[in-house]
Formats: structure tokens, C-alpha cells, sequence
């Protein structure tokens, strides 16, 4: 992450929690809980939104980000909340997780209804592994009349 800061000159936001382990490691963040905020050329709404059930004696704190009210960065939630930015153009949707199966990431994406989905949180599995997941959700999303954007190489872009 220091390497990706330091070519770009961006900056962090998170969530108090997050941003209390980032700093551990000497990674400066600005705390954005909740509300919007400038950020560069972009303006950012920080949504609470509960972390999705995971094996442990306490959920994190999850905050999902809306860019520009364009791009919605769920984080690890399918918050019933989030719905109320229902056709938002991109969703950036989590695709592989412990708390999820291909039939949630799938429902909670269609009743987002983006014009796009961009995956996450897929990058500890097997190339083939992703291959047959994105061939799945590309299937299933062009079906909803939403483009679902292959993010499955090294340097991958999506240009929105």
C-alpha cells in the first residue's frame, strides 16, 4: 500500500477502525465515518452500513463509500440501507467472501440495478477459480441489463 501512496500521491480514507490499524503501520488516513466530504476532484459520502456475518466474536465496522453519487464501494456489506442508492451507474460488488455464495453477491447486485458492477475481493483465489466466477456473474448480469466489467489479470482497469 506505501508503494501504491507514494507513486500517486493519494491519500486514505477510512473508517475510525480501519484507520486506527493503518496507522499502526505509518500510513496517515482521514477519518470519514459518516456524511460527505471533498476529496480531490471527487466528493465523498461515507454510508455505516453493517458488515455482513462472518465467523467471529464481533462484526468490524464497515463503511461503504459513494463517489460523486456515481460509484458505490459497498465494502463487506449487502445492508438492506444501501438500497436506498438503488441504480447508482457503477456498484462496486464484493464477488467472493466467506459470508457469501454467488446467489447473495448476485441478488443484492440486481436489486442494487447499477448500470455496471465492478468485482472485488476475489484476489486470494485461483485464476481458474475467478474465471468460471466471472464467466458465472457476466452471464447472470447481462441477463439483469447490467455490464459486469472482468477485472481478472494483473493491471486490469476499468474506465468509467
Amino acid at each position: 500500500m506505501r508503494k501504491i501512496l507514494a507513486k500517486s500521491g493519494a491519500g486514505v480514507v477510512a473508517n475510525g477502525e480501519v484507520a486506527d490499524q493503518l496507522r499502526k503501520e505509518g500510513i496517515e488516513v482521514t477519518v470519514l465515518e459518516e456524511g460527505s466530504r471533498p476529496a480531490g476532484a471527487f466528493t465523498l459520502l461515507a454510508i455505516p452500513a453493517e458488515h455482513q456475518p462472518i465467523l467471529a466474536d464481533s462484526l468490524p465496522r464497515n463503511t461503504a463509500f459513494l463517489v460523486d453519487e456515481r460509484v458505490l464501494n459497498v465494502g463487506d456489506s449487502f445492508d438492506p440501507a444501501l438500497l436506498a442508492h438503488k441504480g447508482v451507474e457503477v456498484l462496486v460488488l464484493p464477488v467472493m467472501a466467506p459470508y457469501l455464495t454467488e446467489l447473495i453477491a448476485y441478488d443484492f447486485g440486481r436489486r442494487m440495478e447499477p448500470r455496471a458492477v465492478v468485482p472485488v475481493h476475489d484476489g486470494y483465489a485461483r485464476d481458474a477459480f475467478v474465471k468460471g466466477r466471472y464467466d458465472t456473474y457476466e452471464t447472470f448480469f447481462k441477463k439483469a441489463d447490467i455490464r459486469f466489467h472482468r477485472l481478472d489479470a494483473p493491471g486490469a482497469s476499468v474506465e468509467i
